[in-house]
């Protein structure tokens, strides 16, 4: 028999305090897990975690690794034939908080400031991903309280180098497999359409971010002795990089578009049947007009198409006065968003092809990877994805919308890929949550909403065979 879910949302609400308390305490740890100076920090907010786990009756530790501890628990729930074994992915690292100016209270202390859904949580973390993380901690600890186990066979994995490129994740992940192994795998690190609008995402653009550096001089140069003879890296790499797009925003890589599929008309119906407000999308970062490829809409660009971005160029002396130099490298930072059946290996390997074409004489360029991941797509018929839209339908005063993700997620990828299993993209995320920069904030709302869909979905997911 089924244990009933009514008497954990009710304790859920009379908790509610206890469990802002807790995600606070999370909040204070400053666990930049980029940064050496912090590696203690790091550390501390998993072995938090580990002991609330085991307040929980989880089987936890703090694996160690290369890099920063990995966080692993094991609860049995009520007996093995109870419904599917759920592997809870996220992550307890955060983006450095600089500049710290811009902040309106210092990034680790966590603050609730009023605003126009109520109050808001506003610190490093608070919803990336340390908030969407304790709305399902939250909720499987309502349930241990309630019931004295949860409603399924539950295992946990949190990571601390996401925001860093996940670089010990794939290695553990292939050492682990047994013990990791789920049915499904269930992600919050995902937005909602709005405030009452929940979503659940079933496209997820994959990423190549690459670091180009182009060479030429044996050594900086003064530009009135060599200008106008001798190539200046920085116009070449400019020049090269200025051929990334044609006219009609395509990218120009050789062989880019070979594996991009157009999206069929159940895709396309979706997604003009969302009410899409690109005046107050592009409004929200200060931009009147859409730009890109051609002939697409907006949410076709940022979901299902594919794209190349410059994200950073340097060289040469950029300090205060004049210096007159020609600099004898110049480099640029160029990213790449993916889409499902393009390959992050094929695409780097078209980009090379396309730099030995331009790079002149007395040039040479050198092409470094710092990331990749591939495109996801998930079955919107998935039994999973069902039982998250009935836990939404519950909670929230709209049905969820299903959406893409412009962003990537490389662990929900290799997760798919080394595991085996379905995954489900259930976040309550803003647009506005200032993700990444200062005053990054969550809504008490969104929190609690997330919370109670968390602890419907355990209920739901005890009803599948």
């Amino acid at each position: 028999m089924s244990l009933p879910l009514e008497p954990v949302l009710a304790h859920l609400e009379a908790n509610l305090e206890a469990s802002v308390e807790r995600w606070k305490e999370l909040l204070r740890i400053p666990s930049v897990g980029t940064d050496p100076a912090h590696r203690a920090d790091t550390r501390r907010a998993a072995e938090w975690l580990v002991a609330q786990l085991r307040s929980l009756g989880f089987d936890a530790a703090a694996r160690d690794t290369p890099g920063q501890p990995i966080v692993v628990g094991h609860h049995p729930g009520p007996g093995p034939a109870r419904g599917p074994r759920v592997l809870y992915y996220g992550h307890y690292d955060v983006q450095p908080p600089d500049p710290l100016e811009l902040w309106d209270n210092p990034p680790f202390e966590p603050t609730m400031v009023e605003a126009a859904h109520g109050p808001r949580m506003v610190a490093r973390g608070a919803v990336d991903d340390k908030g969407q993380l304790m709305t399902w901690l939250e909720a499987l600890r309502a349930w241990r309280d309630v019931h004295g186990t949860l409603p399924v066979a539950v295992s946990v994995f949190l990571e601390g180098e996401e925001e860093s490129g996940s670089p010990s994740l794939e290695p553990f992940l292939e050492s682990h497999r047994d013990e990791l192994r789920a049915d499904v795998c269930v992600v919050s690190d995902t937005n909602m359409w709005n405030i009452e609008t929940p979503a659940l995402a079933t496209l997820l653009r994959g990423l190549l971010y690459t670091e180009i550096t182009l060479s030429g001089p044996a050594h900086d140069l003064h530009s009135g002795l060599y200008g106008g003879a001798a190539p200046n890296p920085l116009n070449v790499l400019s020049r090269i990089l200025g051929q990334l797009h044609d006219a009609e925003g395509r990218v120009q890589v050789p062989g880019f578009y070979d594996d991009v599929e157009e999206l069929d008309e159940d895709e396309r119906r979706r997604l003009a049947e969302l009410p899409f407000d690109e005046a107050a999308f592009l409004g929200s970062a200060g931009l009147t007009v859409s730009t890109g490829e051609t002939g697409r809409s907006t949410l076709e660009r940022i979901w299902t198409r594919p794209t190349c971005d410059i994200n950073g160029m340097w060289g040469g002396y950029t300090g205060p006065g004049s210096k007159t130099v020609i600099p004898a490298r110049a480099s640029a930072k160029v990213s790449f968003r993916l889409v499902p059946k393009q390959n992050p290996g094929k695409i780097a390997a078209g980009l090379r092809e396309f730099l030995a074409k331009r790079t002149p004489a007395d040039c040479r360029f050198e092409l470094d990877i710092h990331a990749t991941a591939a495109p996801l797509r998930i079955p919107v018929d998935s039994p999973y994805v069902q039982a998250a839209r009935r836990a939404l339908e519950q909670v929230f005063p709209k049905a969820p919308v299903l959406i893409g993700m412009g962003g990537s997620i490389p662990a929900v990828e290799a997760i798919k890929r080394l595991l085996g299993m379905d995954v489900l993209l259930l976040g309550f995320g803003l647009a506005d949550d200032r993700v990444h920069s200062p005053n990054e904030k969550f809504e008490l709302r969104c929190f609690t909403s997330g919370i109670r869909t968390h602890a419907g979905l355990l209920a739901e997911l005890a009803r599948l065979d």
